[in-house]
């Protein structure tokens, strides 16, 4: 399982989750800081990628693809500075991590996490 930071948010996001043990990349150090979303969509399909980003459209194609996988992490924050968003996102992760291996959309707001699981019918 890998994450993938979407261009909405920043590199550093990708360097703290592997910093805290998981692995992570940035879609710019893996060539597609200039992918469509569906682009995204799918390479996360092919390598069990799980997509973190603060574009809510990744949310609607993936309700257009009745599937389960790839989970995705929304963030809905005020602050999107990299540091806070990594403590809000670790400070959850033990809690979520099963549910994004089924497939699960994440929503990460200022006062509270809403899950959703996929596929969204």
């Amino acid at each position: 399982m890998i994450f993938i930071v979407d261009n909405a948010l920043s590199p550093g996001v990708a360097k703290g989750i592997n910093e805290a043990g998981y692995k992570a990349v940035h879609v710019r150090d893996i060539g597609m800081g200039a992918a469509s979303d569906i682009d995204i969509i799918n390479y996360a399909q092919r390598n069990d990628g799980i997509i973190i980003s603060a574009d809510t459209d990744f949310g609607a194609l993936l309700a257009l693809r009745k599937k389960a996988r790839p989970s995705f992490i929304l963030f809905k924050t005020s602050d999107k500075r990299p540091h806070i968003l990594l403590k809000k996102l670790l400070a959850t992760m033990d809690k979520v991590i099963k549910d994004l291996e089924q497939g699960e959309v994440i929503v990460i707001e200022d006062e509270r996490i809403r899950l959703r699981q996929l596929p969204i019918m």
